[in-house]
C-alpha cells in the first residue's frame, strides 16, 4: 500500500489517551492507532504519525482534523485543516455510524460528556471534569484495590449474584463503602457490579440532570469497553445502549470525517505541514500579557525556535501579530507588539 492512497486524519489527543485514525474517501478505517499519552501529546502524536507512515506507506494525506483537550498543539504541529472540540467530533461520529443516535454516553479516563442529537446535529450537552466519580479513572483505581485486571472487571460484573449499593457520589466515599461491604462477606463479582451501577448512577445524576434522554442510546470512550458498565447503562435506561465498533476511537473518526467535509467546502488544499515536519523541535511556552486587566496566559507554540501558532489572548492581539509578522501586513510589522 502507499503512494497514490489518499486518506484523512483525524487526531484526538486526551489527557489519558491519544487516538490517531485514517479514512479513505468513502469513510473506511485504514489506519487506527491507541497510545496512553503519559503528559506527552506531542511525542505520542509523532510517534503515532510515523505508525501511521509505515503502514499505509507515504500515503497522500487530503485533509487532517484534531480534537480533544491537546487539539491546539497537535492542530499546529500537524498543519490541521480544522480544530473541532471534542462534543463535535464525538457527535459527528456517532451519527455516522448510528443515523438515528438521539443520546450519547462518553467515558474516557479522566473526563465524561453526554451529548443529546437531534437530525444528526448536538443540540445539548454537558461534561465532567471535576469528579472523578464517573470517569474511567475511578474504575481503574477500584480494580487495582481489589487486585483485578481492569480488563477483566466488566467480565466479573456479569457474575455478581447479589444487589450491592455502593455511594458512588464520591471517590472517598465509595471506596469506604466498598471496603464496608468487603468486610460484610460480599463477593468481588457483587462488589464490582455495585461499583458499575454506582458509577452510571452518579454520571446521570450529574450530566443527565433535566436533559430528556431518549434512545437510541451510543455508548462510546474507553469505558464502554466495560461489559459491566455497558450492563448498568442498559439496567438505568430500560433499553438496549449501542456500543459501535470502534468505541474507541470515535473522537479521532468525527476528526478525520470533519476534516474531509472543511476541505471539500472550501476547495483548499489541506495545510497538512508533512511528515517530514514531525521530526521538527516543537516546544510550547508561555507568558502573561500585561497589556490590560485580563493578565491572559499566552500559549506560544515554537518549531525550530520560531514562533509558528499563538492562543489564549482574549483580544486576539497576539495572533493578529504573528498574522502580520508571517504573511506581511502591507510589507510593514507592527513595530508595538512582539511576539514573545
Amino acid at each position: 500500500m502507499g503512494g497514490d492512497m489518499k486518506i484523512f486524519v483525524g487526531v484526538d489527543v486526551g489527557s489519558v489517551s491519544t487516538n490517531v485514525v485514517a479514512l479513505d474517501g468513502s469513510e473506511n478505517i485504514l489506519f487506527k492507532y491507541y497510545i496512553r499519552t503519559n503528559g506527552q501529546p506531542m511525542d505520542v502524536v509523532k510517534f503515532a504519525m510515523s505508525r501511521l507512515r509505515e503502514e499505509l506507506g507515504e500515503p497522500l494525506v487530503l485533509g487532517v482534523g484534531t480534537t480533544g483537550s491537546g487539539r491546539q498543539l497537535a492542530g499546529v504541529l500537524l498543519g490541521a485543516d480544522i480544530v473541532k472540540n471534542e462534543i463535535t467530533a464525538h457527535g459527528v461520529a456517532a451519527s455516522r455510524e448510528i443515523p438515528h443516535v438521539r443520546t450519547i454516553f462518553e467515558i474516557g479516563g479522566q473526563d465524561s460528556k453526554i451529548i443529546l442529537i437531534k437530525d444528526g446535529m448536538v443540540v445539548d450537552f454537558a461534561m465532567n471534569t471535576v469528579c472523578a466519580a464517573g470517569t474511567g479513572s475511578f474504575l481503574d483505581h477500584q480494580a487495582e484495590r481489589l487486585g483485578i485486571p481492569i480488563e477483566n472487571f466488566g467480565d466479573l460484573a456479569l457474575k455478581a449474584e447479589n444487589e450491592v449499593r455502593i455511594a458512588g457520589r464520591c471517590t472517598v466515599f465509595a471506596e469506604s463503602d466498598m471496603i464496608a461491604k468487603q468486610q460484610y462477606g460480599f463477593s468481588k463479582p457483587d462488589i464490582i457490579w455495585g461499583l458499575c451501577r454506582a458509577l452510571v448512577r452518579n454520571y446521570i445524576n450529574n450530566l443527565g440532570r433535566g436533559k430528556k434522554l431518549e434512545p437510541p442510546f451510543v455508548f462510546q470512550g474507553g469505558v464502554a469497553a466495560n461489559k459491566g458498565i455497558k450492563k448498568a447503562f442498559e439496567e438505568a435506561m430500560g433499553c438496549e445502549v449501542i456500543v459501535p465498533a470502534n468505541y474507541d476511537v470515535m473522537g479521532a473518526i468525527g476528526a478525520a470525517i470533519l476534516a474531509r467535509e472543511e476541505v471539500e467546502r472550501t476547495g483548499r488544499e489541506s495545510t497538512f505541514r508533512g511528515f517530514d515536519y514531525l521530526n521538527t523541535d516543537f516546544r510550547p511556552s508561555s507568558f502573561i500579557c500585561n497589556g490590560c486587566s485580563n493578565n491572559c496566559e499566552v500559549i506560544n507554540a515554537k518549531a525550530d525556535g520560531k514562533v509558528v501558532a499563538v492562543w489564549g489572548d482574549r483580544c486576539g492581539k497576539w495572533q493578529e501579530q504573528l498574522r502580520s509578522t508571517t504573511r506581511g501586513s502591507n510589507g510593514k510589522k507592527d513595530s508595538k507588539v512582539t511576539v514573545k
